[in-house]
């Protein structure tokens, strides 16, 4: 799947040190792993507001989620 098809992937992926990321098999993963998060989030807000909840506020919930993030590593 090329980058560009989804507007929340970015058409390059960096390295800490800014220099592209070129493995194919590691592209793939990131851009599949971006995917799946995307579906899941799709159904998490279809379902919130299905169920009454406010649209505004699901969303910011789902930004704050993944501001919460840790980084895994040091």
């Amino acid at each position: 799947m090329p980058a560009n098809d989804h507007k929340y992937l970015p058409e390059t992926w960096r390295g800490p040190d800014g220099e592209p990321v070129s493995c194919v098999d590691k592209l793939a993963l990131l851009n599949e792993n971006l995917e799946e998060l995307h579906e899941m989030a799709q159904e998490a807000l279809e379902d919130a507001v299905v169920m009454g909840c406010d649209e505004k506020q699901v969303r910011q919930v789902l930004a704050d989620l993944i501001a919460a993030l840790e980084k895994p590593f040091a």
